[in-house]
């Protein structure tokens, strides 16, 4: 039986897992609660649109200073001090619920400051499992991570809407009280490497990632392909209408919609700690990108919830495959004194879609409708994958992780 990395060589894989599950639920039970309160107070699929811009708009601004920042401070230090942020937000928005004057423009304001903070944080985050665990252990490490990672979208979710009906300020309290709990868990974190020294700061060192991702075209295609998967297949904004309006299953089914996508990836996540991909990895993620777009499609006109629930499952597992291979080519194929750089354009292409798209399916609900936005999306996706095949040959035609050389 295979060990977890953090039972072998890296035992400081623990705490950091522990902090990345707690700020994650802190996110998703933030997620909920905004999402349900916004509908509740506007009735305006364009505003739930708008939540997922103001998370976006902090991210794509940031994005430079932000992988600096990585590559030239302590990330533990910067990681702790966003998740403080983090909790002194939610803490705002429950003092905000409970005292009766929040609105849906505070609450988009809060989630702006949110956004910024969360911006600093990913990249942060992403840089340092490299300097946990071996790179030999690194695939499995990043498919413990993805297991955590999506044990945590299961649980917050179902908690946000469980906790929802005692009131949102329940779930903001509970969501800051997460938040601090990973700060407090990255204190204790002790790098088993030293980072090496960083360069100077200088207008070539700053756009370093950007030029380091355009010279390898199977991280390239590897991170636009994701992004735009995400950014069209998105259809977490829209969710809140679905448990209301068309499956009319109320505040806990939504957190049911919203948990389901990780209950599919983390049953792959789990199966990918022990069988991590090693072959033919261009062509699973492809596959596992139209699988994406199939299980959308098949969401977007369901009227069952039994069937809806099993399409977001489907989905979420194929989603986590992509997200596998990605990861580990991205920060395998990338040498530490640029991973903060690097990982936040990573952040940029993949974290704001996550953002935009929901801004885009809000937009397009309110255009067309939510089942159509929904359906096109999915469409989109598998048009998308087959596109990128053409346009990317090296990506498809990827055999192992090891498809991209470091220049240290």
């Amino acid at each position: 039986m295979d060990n977890p990395p953090h039972r072998t060589k890296s035992r400081p894989l623990a705490p950091f897992l522990f902090a990345r599950v707690s700020s994650i639920l802190c996110y998703q039970m933030l997620s909920v609660a905004v999402g349900w309160q916004v509908y509740a107070l506007t009735g305006s699929a364009f505003f739930l649109g708008l939540v997922g811009l103001a998370q976006f708009l902090p991210m794509f601004v940031l994005t430079l200073a932000v992988g600096m920042a990585a590559d030239r401070f302590d990330r533990r230090l910067i990681a702790r001090t966003c998740q403080l942020i983090e909790g002194a937000g939610a803490m705002v928005l429950a003092l905000g619920s409970r005292g009766g004057w929040l609105d849906a423009g505070s609450i988009l304001a809060i989630v702006f400051l949110i956004g910024a903070a969360r911006a600093f944080e990913g990249p942060s985050m992403q840089s340092l499992m490299p300097a946990l665990v071996p790179k030999k252990l690194f695939p499995k490490a990043a498919a413990w991570s993805a297991a955590a990672t999506e044990t945590a979208f299961i649980i917050g979710p179902a908690v946000g809407g469980f906790l929802y009906l005692a009131g949102p300020a329940v779930v903001y309290a509970a969501a800051g009280a997460m938040a601090w709990l990973a700060a407090l868990s990255i204190s204790t974190l002790r790098l088993e490497r030293r980072l090496p020294k960083r360069e100077p700061v200088a207008f070539r060192s700053v756009f370093a990632g950007i030029a380091f991702i355009r010279s390898r075209p199977v991280i390239l295609g590897a991170i636009s392909l994701d992004m735009f998967a995400v950014l069209l297949g998105g259809a977490t904004a829209l969710l809140p209408i679905y448990a209301k309006n068309i499956l009319r299953i109320g505040a806990g089914g939504l957190g049911l919609l919203r948990a389901a996508p990780s209950i599919g990836a983390l049953a792959v996540s789990v199966y990918l700690t022990r069988k991590p991909p090693r072959r033919a990895v261009g062509r699973r993620m492809f596959s596992a990108v139209v699988i994406f777009g199939a299980g959308t499609i098949v969401f977007a006109v369901s009227r069952s919830f039994a069937l809806s629930l099993a399409a977001l499952v489907i989905l979420g597992g194929a989603d986590i495959i992509s997200v596998v291979i990605r990861q580990s080519l991205v920060q395998m194929g990338t040498p530490d004194k640029m991973r903060g750089r690097v990982s936040a354009v990573n952040s940029m292409f993949i974290g704001t879609s996550n953002q935009l798209g929901e801004f885009e399916s809000g937009l397009t609900a309110a255009w067309f409708g939510t089942v159509p936005a929904v359906l096109l999306g999915g469409v989109g996706t598998i048009v998308v994958a087959l596109l990128w095949m053409r346009l990317f040959p090296q990506l498809a035609a990827a055999d192992t992780l090891d498809a991209v050389t470091i220049d240290a």
